[in-house]
């Protein structure tokens, strides 16, 4: 009988995992696999702002425009992740929460805090295929860096309250998948001397 597929093979665990990372780092394509199999749900932040979007009858840009005018679009997908996060973190079933906040807005709730990235070049091919220009990726992340450091005082480059940084241009996406499910997999509470505390981040 031939051995299961790593990559296919059903995951069985409880942990509450964030994911995080730049634009193009691959953690859409992390997440959905993860979710598939957990089989928990995953919730993403980019989901959440195209709907607040689609509320508005506004493209991302414009709405991304519109939350550097005001704190408002930012304050109110900020405030959902975290009340979900807030419920999965009392529900001790598996769930997948995925934005650039993720780890922050999870806090100590997250029994597992992912950060994934890769070098800029690469992330730019992978999103050459979306509607997002290379010019608008670069636009964003200065933006909401900006903005985290205005509203919340946080500094998004500091990772290190992660538990795992992951180069994704170093393996392929099944191979991302498999290091993840790995640690996953090998996690036992009982050997878990203490993860870093994340740092305070008032909404």
């Amino acid at each position: 009988m031939a051995a299961q597929d790593s990559s296919s093979a059903e995951i069985d665990t409880s942990l509450f995992i964030t994911v995080s990372g730049p634009p193009g780092c691959g953690a859409t394509t992390l997440c959905e696999r993860l979710a598939d199999a957990i089989g928990c749900p995953y919730v993403s932040g980019g989901d959440i702002f195209r709907e607040l979007a689609d509320d508005r009858g506004m493209t991302l840009n414009q709405l991304t425009a519109k939350a550097d005018e005001s704190d408002e679009i930012d304050r109110a997908l900020d405030q959902r992740l975290q009340q979900i996060a807030e419920e999965w973190g009392m529900a001790n079933k598996p769930f997948i929460l995925e934005s650039r906040l993720a780890g922050w807005l999870a806090g100590d709730r997250a029994d597992l805090r992912i950060w994934l990235d890769a070098p800029e070049t690469v992330r730019l091919e992978r999103i050459d295929d979306r509607t997002e220009t290379e010019a608008e990726m670069r636009v964003r992340e200065v933006s909401e860096a900006g903005r985290y450091e205005s509203y919340y005082e946080i500094d998004i480059g500091d990772r290190s309250f992660y538990d795992l940084h992951v180069n994704t241009a170093r393996w392929s996406k099944a191979g991302v998948f498999r290091l993840v499910r790995a640690a996953i997999e090998e996690y036992d509470p009982e050997l878990d001397e203490g993860a870093f505390t994340t740092p305070p981040m008032d909404i």
